[in-house]
């Protein structure tokens, strides 16, 4: 039986794997709880792939995957699913690892999401991914990491979409957001994704910790809501589980937050994706 909200709700990043996951289960329980619209990131490539991608076609296999498992995630919820395609920063120290070198590994990435922007470019994916690594590297990777993530705000602006980056755990990033106006791509049109209630610069996809939404809420800056969850058998326990947006909203709604959530999966979506979560909302029984 579904507990339905009088509100839109939305998961603004999270994973599916159909195939070694959860995958649409986990669909059902967001669903189930509450929960309206998705945002759906493919998984790291290394996860999908047998073999680590050197061409933008050796990606084609994981935004096939995604944009395939978003339409059927779509067609078991009230509201919408979309895809958000890119590649995820940690490929370059995998390709690095592999015998690339710092350069040549941006390259590869790059290409990726130039690819990944074709998708955006035909009506098929939402938004974008990129970022750089929230772990310790060298200068070199630092630097290729950078240069990724200005090309991913480039092809923002190109195609007129949003970019969801993961990055290190930071409450300022205004560097970021300067890279993305330089580059033609209004800031709040970034997204930092496992972010914390507070940031300065792009807008916040929030983790659902009680805690930094009480932060968020608290501000009345615009944000964004989201488990991370990374439907992976073998991490049973990792980032959060489908059910906790619709569980947090609820939660916010009986504090009498009605305002925050409205912000947080009405207004910021509409600005920062340029999606209507009431319109696409069948709020029929």
């Amino acid at each position: 039986m579904s507990e339905r909200l009088d509100t839109p709700v939305l998961d603004d990043h999270l994973h599916l794997d159909p195939e070694r996951g959860r995958g649409l289960a986990a669909v059902d329980d967001f669903a189930r709880l509450g929960g309206t619209h998705l945002l759906v990131v493919n998984k790291p490539s290394w996860h999908l792939l047998d073999d680590l991608p050197e061409t933008a076609a050796e990606f084609e296999p994981v935004f096939e995957t995604t944009v395939d498992t978003v339409e059927r995630a779509g067609e078991r919820l009230a509201g919408r699913a979309w895809p958000v395609l890119g590649v995820h920063p940690g490929l370059v120290s995998q390709l690095v690892d592999a015998g690339h070198d710092p350069e040549t590994a941006g390259e590869i990435m790059r290409a990726g999401l130039s690819r990944a922007a074709d998708y955006v470019a035909d009506g098929v994916a939402l938004a974008l991914k990129s970022g750089r690594p929230h772990y310790d590297v060298s200068d070199a990777v630092w630097a290729a990491s950078n240069e990724t993530t200005r090309h991913a705000f480039a092809l923002g602006a190109d195609h007129d979409c949003a970019v969801q980056l993961h990055t290190e755990a930071s409450r300022s990033q205004p560097e970021v957001a300067a890279w993305a106006e330089e580059r033609g791509l209004a800031p709040h049109r970034v997204v930092k994704h496992y972010a914390y209630g507070e940031l300065e610069g792009p807008t916040p996809s929030v983790m659902c910790e009680k805690e930094y939404l009480r932060t968020a809420v608290d501000r009345g800056e615009p944000f964004l809501m989201e488990t991370d969850f990374v439907d992976d058998p073998d991490r049973p326990g990792a980032v959060m589980g489908p059910k906790t947006v619709p569980r947090r909203v609820r939660w916010l709604l009986e504090a009498g937050h009605d305002d925050a959530v409205r912000l947080a999966h009405v207004e910021t979506p509409k600005e920062v994706y340029g999606i209507d979560t009431e319109a696409t909302l069948d709020r029929t029984d």
